[in-house]
């Protein structure tokens, strides 16, 4: 099962960072749940509820009493305590007989995956180990987390490329379904209903996914499809994830609409698809681990604005998991919204998307994302890289 497998990963990262416990400490996650439980527990918690994982290889949930039948099932602790009246008791009771020096619990500043433990939970944990004299022995999961995250299994990386061939079958459909006349919105639906046909889930809300552009002067990345009419001369892109097994893909593919006289596409929309081709395949040649993510976005970026375009608005790239946006390294620029993420080193295991983009004037925008994962000597497509323009001719 993979909860055991992931428990048993987070002791080998605890040893790994010299960090003697770590503390995942939540109440009502259906409601507030912290984004590292699905590795953890199958089921959301009701009560006040700890997760304790020692670097010893101890792990041990302490939980309200209607959830400890559930958690017992998965035989993923050594021990499940079920409580009735509240669980500072039981809690510091363990924490006492193991004597951490170090304990680690789920805040970070600058990774939404790893700031889990909400600031109420935090000042009731530093209450209840002020009792003990243990307050001082916090310090940031982050570490923990994002390695847990990043450093996919063998089943993990089995669901991400489900999910793939999933979106990639629909993409080959609405490459049928495509005309001039149809509306962004008409598109979107038609992908929708293969989702639902298939029964399927989306790696995001649906009002944005999928995402469909059709020619110049779109709104951009991160909008809802509307009602512009395809046009023979737009380049068109659709962005479209899903979720398989609680895993996630995340696609781009671009499209051309030939006019009534072409036979072959405009020279200024082939340069600004084949940059594109060309920028992903440098980056992903010098992925490998150790290196940060901020060179491979430079890589990228200066590529791009040495062939005459401005250069992309984003990162070149963000990990996919659990969620489509996923992890804490990102290949991408030093910007103030960016933190230190763009400065982490990458991992054997991570997966990441590698997304540039590029306007063509009075076409639209040309932008493919491909999804990779680093190996022990660099990084392999785990989906079929986009190369060519996919030509509508109707």
């Amino acid at each position: 099962m993979l909860i055991k497998e992931k428990i048993a990963q987070a002791v080998g990262i605890l040893q790994e960072y010299s960090i003697d416990c770590w503390i995942i400490f939540t109440r009502e996650s259906q409601i507030n749940g912290d984004p590292v439980l699905p590795f953890l527990v199958p089921a959301p918690l009701t009560w006040h509820s700890a997760l304790i994982i020692t670097a010893d290889g101890d792990t041990r949930a302490i939980v309200g009493s209607y959830d400890r039948q559930t958690l017992k099932d998965i035989g993923a602790y050594d021990e499940v305590v079920g409580y009735v009246e509240g669980i500072k008791k039981p809690l510091l009771e363990y924490l006492q007989k193991k004597n951490p020096k170090t304990i680690a619990i789920n805040y970070s500043k600058e990774s939404e995956t790893c700031d889990g433990l909400t600031h109420g939970m935090y000042l009731t944990l530093v209450e209840y180990l002020g009792e003990i004299g243990f307050e001082q022995r916090l310090l940031s999961a982050e570490n923990i987390v994002s390695a847990l995250r990043q450093r996919k299994t063998s089943i993990e990386l089995e669901y991400i490329q489900e999910a793939i061939w999933y979106t990639e079958r629909i993409f080959k459909g609405v490459s049928r379904f495509i005309s001039p006349g149809r509306t962004e919105e008409e598109i979107a639906q038609y992908i929708r209903n293969e989702v639902e046909s298939a029964k399927l889930e989306f790696a995001w809300d649906q009002k944005t996914c999928p995402s469909v552009f059709s020619g110049p002067e779109t709104a951009g990345a991160h909008y809802n499809p509307t009602a512009r009419k395809v046009e023979p001369g737009h380049i068109l892109n659709i962005d479209l994830g899903l979720k398989v097994n609680g895993y996630c893909s995340d696609l781009q593919r671009t499209f051309y609409v030939l006019r009534k006289d072409e036979t072959a596409v405009p020279p200024e929309v082939r340069k600004g698809f084949d940059t594109i081709v060309e920028t992903i395949e440098k980056a992903r040649q010098v992925m490998k681990p150790g290196v940060q993510g901020i060179e491979i976005d430079r890589i990228a970026r200066e590529y791009i604005v040495s062939n005459g375009y401005n250069e992309f608005p984003h990162a070149l790239g963000h990990q996919v998991g659990r969620y489509a946006h996923d992890g804490t390294a990102l290949l991408g620029p030093p910007w103030e919204k960016y933190a230190h993420r763009p400065y982490h080193p990458l991992e054997e295991g991570m997966v990441f998307t590698l997304e540039p983009r590029l306007t063509v004037e009075g076409y639209g925008v040309a932008t493919v994302e491909n999804m990779v994962v680093v190996t022990a000597t660099g990084a392999e497509y785990i989906s079929t890289p986009q190369t060519q323009l996919i030509l509508i001719k109707k």
